[in-house]
Formats: structure tokens, C-alpha cells, sequence
């Protein structure tokens, strides 16, 4: 896929070659003067007419014709200055661009890429990431035709340097990073007669065996034996058995100082008796994007083989209606040994997670985060583009904030306060109850979390707003994200214990 080069020949044959353009007000210098001397200045008037421009994420395609050994140039304009979030727009809308053409082989400039702000390793890291994510293709079923698909299968990346075997590192692991989180996208796509929650236990296996990863998977008569008595009552609806799906990831010697992801596996919700309307369930098999964003992270885990402890725990079923599904004003006993009262069977996300975080802990988690597309009211407080997030360890709390600067996908914190572990508390028949009302309902969902959590630093994630989009980007379709997938790999690469 991806060759590094220190060396650029122009009169060597290329398909398509590619190469930066900052504004500026001077002449061109460097590589673009090179080539606007060798095509007889007209780069310089294609820019005087304005039919090339540099302004950021502008693409003008000139072909050759025969003057060089290049069949066609693609000038990428780069605005004034370029970020490591503009870089990826910028790669995401040129990759996007190469591969609507049906080009098959590109050779890239890197350095006219760079700035000071920018640095080599940054643009070959962000290149490979948004290749992988730009030209994702969401797996449909539709009937394919006869005519054969042209994809990108080769790209060469020249720098002027001797560093090849770090651009070359860069490249793979920004590569790990994109297509940690296709993978993400493609599970949380899929129609939910298909991925169940076996299918999905079955996926993190073939992770396991892939990576070397231990697993574990329970089943429903072990959950029972154990007490897990809130995921299976969000099963007892359902036709399909519960997994809980478990995956070790050993980067140290010893077991310590373990990182906990738990990721909220709903296959499909339909609310149970507190059914959801007939726009609402439209769209619910995207109820298990947390547990895809944690298999997506692990995928990277295993990919680029960080130094840290990392278990993966992931309560999946479904919530279906039956006359065994559970109701309003049943209580149910945890496996934290905590009692809830149920007055919402469609808050039946953070009855999974709260087996699946105390599960967690049982296999040696010191520090928690957990996933979950979990609540509509995170959509009102924080939109479609900001993951709501929760927690009860400042130090945590803030690596996670770093990894998710550094990905490109902003969280925003909100609070959790006496009053709102009162509410979860408050229940005459049970020690907890799970939703005590639609005011604050994503901070209820979050403190309810917290009370399975309790001493154990923990942050929660609520991606409902985030897990999908209705818009197509320049690094990617409409439809699921894979969002945190590439939060939670870098929080667990970076991560340090402050000892």
C-alpha cells in the first residue's frame, strides 16, 4: 500500500502526482517552481487566471499532455497555514477525490505538505489516516455489478531525508488508526438480523485469535450463576441468548495498572414496554456503536502493541418486547449486588453497562471508561458533534480529553453533583433506580453509571449524538462514525498512571 521514498525522479513515469500549495504572494519556489518551469511557466498563468487555487482544500487536476513523464498533476491548495485537523480534511477530501477518478497509484510530495506546525511524521501519520477513512465504503447488500472496482492500491510517499523508516512507521500507524475505526463504522452499520449479539461475541473473537488477545465469552446460564441479573433482565425479551464479551490485551509483565473499556452492545432497542415511537426505533441497531468504538480501539490495541494492561468488556443483547421481557417497576439485583428499580425499560443501556463495568473490575480494572450511544438527552444538551462525557477522577478525566483533541473528536464534560446521586437513589423499593425523570436525563445516566464505578477512577462517554451522521464529510460517508475508536486507542497509548 504504502512506499516510502527519499528520492523524486519527475521524468520517471507516474500515473498521478500530487503536491502542496500554500497561498502566498511571492513566486513560486521549490518543487511547484520546478515543475512550472519544466511545463513552460503554466502553473504560473493556470494561478493568474485563477483555474488553480491554493486555498485550503481546493483540488485542480492538470494533465500533462505528454510534456512530462506524468500523466496528471493534482494541486492541493493548503490555505495560509496548515493544522494536523485541517491536514486531515485536506488529505480526506484529496484521497476522496483520487479515488471518484479510478486512479490506482499516486505518488505524494510529503514535504510540500509541512510546516513548522506541521512536522513530517504529523502529515505522514495524518495522510494514512485519512486515506484509510476517506475512501470507506459503507458494506451494504445491494446486488454488485459486473463492471470491476478501481480502488487506490499503491501510494508513494517522497521526503527529502533520510528518515524513511519513521515515515514508514507513521504511515502504518496512522493506517492502524483509520481503519481501527472502519471497522467500527462497518459493525455499527450492519442490519441487526445479522449482527446478534453471538455474531458480534464470534467478531471479538476472530479480534482475539488475530491479535493474540485472550477472550472470554459468558454465557447466559454463566451470567445467571454469577448474577447478573441487570443485563439479563434487558435479555429476558429476547429470542437470541446474552453475550458478555470479554478481551485481554497484556502489554506489561504484570497484570497492573489495567485500563477497563466497556462498551454498550444493544443490538437493537426497541425500548421494550416503554416502547420507542415509530420514528425513533427507525435507526436503533446503531445501539451498540459503544461496543463497536471499543472493538475498533482494540483492533488498534493489537495493531500497534502499546506498553500498557487493557481489558475490553462488552454486555451485548438486545431489548425486545415478550411476555418474559422485563417491565416498569420491576426490581432486579446487579452483579454489584446492588438493587435497581426499573421505571424505564428504554434506560436499558446503563443496566448492561452497569454488569459490564462491575465485570470489568472483577478481571483487575484500575481505571474505567465506558462507551455508550446511552442517552437521546446528550443529543439536546451538546448536538451532533460533541460526545458528552462524565467522570470521577479529574487526572483520568483529562487524558481521555488530551486523546480525544488529538483524534479530532471533542467531548465536553457535564457535571455530576449530590443532588443527582440522590435522584438515582431515590427509590422506595430498590437501591437505585434507572431514570429518575427526563430533567438532566444524560447526567442521570451518567450518575447512575457512577454508582457502579464507585471508588474506581472512571469516565463515561455518551456518543448517542455522535455515533452516527446524517451528512457525508470529507472522510467518510453518512451513517456510522466509528467514533472513539481512535479516542480510546490513543488514551490507552499515552496513558500514565501519575505515580
Amino acid at each position: 500500500m504504502f512506499k516510502v521514498h527519499n528520492k523524486l525522479e519527475l521524468n520517471k513515469m507516474n500515473e498521478t502526482f500530487i503536491i502542496g500549495m500554500f497561498q502566498q504572494n511571492r513566486k513560486l519556489s521549490g518543487l511547484a517552481a520546478e515543475l512550472d518551469q519544466l511545463l513552460d511557466g503554466q502553473i504560473t498563468e493556470l494561478m493568474k487566471e485563477g483555474d488553480l487555487s491554493t486555498k485550503q482544500k481546493s483540488i485542480t487536476k492538470l494533465h500533462t499532455l505528454g510534456r512530462l513523464e506524468i500523466k496528471r498533476i493534482f494541486f492541493v491548495g493548503l490555505g495560509k497555514e496548515l493544522t494536523f485537523a485541517d491536514g486531515r480534511e485536506v488529505f480526506g477530501k484529496l484521497f476522496k477525490t483520487v479515488q471518484q477518478a479510478k486512479l490506482q497509484d499516486v505518488t505524494i510530495a510529503l514535504d510540500t505538505f509541512v510546516t513548522e506546525d506541521f512536522d513530517r511524521s504529523e502529515a505522514a501519520y495524518t495522510l494514512a489516516e485519512a486515506f484509510a477513512l476517506s475512501t470507506y465504503k459503507i458494506v451494504d447488500y445491494k446486488q454488485k455489478s459486473n463492471e470491476p472496482e478501481k480502488n487506490i492500491e499503491t501510494i508513494n510517499v517522497v521526503i527529502d531525508g533520510e528518515e524513511l523508516d519513521e515515515i514508514k512507521t507513521a504511515l502504518e500507524v496512522g493506517y492502524a488508526f483509520g481503519n481501527g475505526t472502519n471497522s467500527a463504522r462497518t459493525l455499527t452499520n450492519m442490519p441487526p438480523n445479522l449482527l446478534t449479539a453471538t455474531e458480534l461475541a464470534n467478531y471479538a473473537i476472530e479480534l482475539a485469535n488475530k491479535y493474540q488477545f485472550e477472550y472470554e465469552v459468558l454465557e447466559k446460564e454463566e451470567m445467571e450463576r454469577l448474577g447478573m441479573g441487570a443485563l439479563l433482565a434487558v435479555n429476558q425479551g429476547s429470542e437470541e441468548p446474552p453475550k458478555m464479551i470479554v478481551l485481554k490485551y497484556q502489554g506489561k509483565d504484570d497484570w497492573t495498572d489495567v485500563i477497563g473499556l466497556v462498551g454498550k452492545g444493544i443490538t437493537y432497542d426497541t425500548g421494550g414496554y416503554s416502547i420507542k415511537p415509530k420514528a425513533g426505533i427507525v435507526g436503533m441497531k446503531t445501539d451498540m456503536g459503544g461496543a463497536a468504538a471499543v472493538l475498533g480501539a482494540m483492533e488498534i490495541i493489537g495493531e500497534i502493541r502499546p506498553e500498557q494492561n487493557v481489558v475490553a468488556v462488552i454486555p451485548s443483547t438486545d431489548n425486545m418486547i415478550s411476555g418474559k421481557a422485563f417491565k416498569p417497576d420491576d426490581v432486579i439485583v446487579s452483579l454489584s449486588g446492588k438493587t435497581i428499580e426499573v421505571l424505564n425499560t428504554d434506560a436499558e443501556g446503563r443496566l448492561a453497562l452497569a454488569d459490564g463495568i462491575t465485570y470489568a473490575k472483577h478481571h483487575g480494572a484500575n481505571y474505567l471508561v465506558d462507551v455508550a450511544t446511552l442517552t437521546g438527552g446528550v443529543i439536546i444538551a451538546l448536538g451532533n458533534d460533541t460526545t458528552g462525557a462524565m467522570t470521577n477522577n479529574e487526572q483520568l478525566f483529562e487524558q481521555v480529553l488530551q486523546a480525544s483533541h488529538e483524534c479530532v473528536e471533542p467531548i465536553w464534560r457535564l457535571p455530576i453533583t449530590e443532588k443527582d446521586k440522590k435522584r438515582v437513589r431515590n427509590s422506595k423499593m430498590a437501591d437505585l433506580n434507572n431514570s429518575p425523570g427526563r430533567e438532566g436525563h444524560a447526567i442521570m445516566a451518567g450518575t447512575f453509571l457512577g454508582e457502579f464505578a464507585e471508588n474506581t477512577p472512571w469516565v463515561h462517554l455518551d456518543i448517542a449524538g455522535t455515533a452516527t451522521t446524517s451528512k457525508e464529510t470529507d472522510l467518510g460517508p453518512s451513517g456510522a462514525t466509528g467514533v472513539m475508536a481512535r479516542t480510546l486507542a490513543a488514551f490507552v497509548e499515552r496513558f500514565e498512571t501519575g505515580e
